[in-house]
């Protein structure tokens, strides 16, 4: 019995074409390589990166016995983790108001939402750093996690117009007729934004909380220009170890952001589950 022949591409099934699969390919290479050589050379046994000497984890003990540098990832995560969560109920709020209300001056409050984001962050460092050295100085000598306010603040104000963008453009799609079903069937405005906006909400509150988390997890020239010197974050660490050189350790360092990064993508991707379902339209609804 022979095998039936695959039939061809069809006009407009580009991803079946070896030209677009090559092309492709070699933009995934582009970006990814880098992040593979940089995983790979941190269980490099050499203090020389160009240099393969053989495999070893003596660099991620090392790092994980570092307590400066514990200490400066812990300070990254507390504030990568307040920030969010600020930033993602500001934002959602914001993007509620703008979405759902007019009134006078919204057309200067949409565009003040979108200048932290299109100011350059070499600006937006400066202006913190004039800000909590002379507008609101920031009291010195606070426990933690009191001493991280100040960066806590900073990234507030770049993250949460963020999640404000994500979750207005998920709104532009909402239907408003099924607020109007609601409230006819006598539901009041917060049970109303309880059960029909947030479902509808949802997946961009997963995405807006992941990239405040990021953007604030891997900043640095804010946080440069923002932490005392008691406020070491993460960034701020590896940049300290790079100026010397870069040594495995510093691979150690960022391949263990990389993972981290990677598993909390894979997390909100699954929490976000099906848009549809999340909604209240999932096939499983249907009787």
């Amino acid at each position: 019995m022979r095998m039936a022949k695959r039939a061809p591409p069809g006009p407009l099934e580009y991803l079946r074409r070896w030209p677009m699969q090559a092309w492709l390919a070699m933009v995934g290479l582009f970006l990814y390589a880098p992040l593979i050589a940089l995983m790979a050379f941190s269980f490099n046994d050499s203090r020389r990166n160009i240099v393969w000497k053989g495999f070893t984890l003596k660099y991620y003990d090392k790092l994980f016995n570092d307590s400066a540098l514990l200490e400066a990832f812990g300070n990254s995560l507390t504030i990568a983790a307040v920030s969010t969560v600020i930033s993602l109920v500001l934002g959602a709020a914001a993007a509620l108001v703008l979405w759902r209300f007019r009134f006078p001056g919204k057309t200067a409050l949409d565009g003040a939402l979108a200048l932290p984001i299109v100011v350059p962050e070499i600006c937006m460092g400066v202006a913190m750093l004039v800000f909590f050295a002379k507008v609101m100085p920031w009291p010195q000598g606070l426990a933690w996690p009191l001493n991280l306010g100040a960066i806590i603040i900073a990234h507030v104000s770049f993250s949460f117009p963020f999640v404000a963008v994500v979750v207005r453009a998920r709104m532009a799609s909402f239907n408003r007729e099924m607020e109007e079903a609601a409230r006819d069937l006598g539901a009041g405005e917060f049970r109303t934004i309880r059960d029909v906006i947030l479902p509808h909400m949802a997946p961009s509150l997963v995405a807006g909380a992941l990239l405040a988390f990021t953007l604030s997890l891997d900043d640095f020239v804010i946080t440069f220009f923002t932490a005392g010197p008691d406020t070491v974050t993460f960034p701020v660490k590896v940049y300290s170890m790079v100026r010397f050189s870069v040594t495995p350790e510093v691979n150690a360092a960022s391949t263990v952001l990389i993972v981290l990064t990677v598993l909390l993508t894979a997390a909100a991707l699954k929490l976000q589950g099906d848009p549809a379902a999340t909604a209240g339209h999932g096939a499983g609804d249907a009787k």
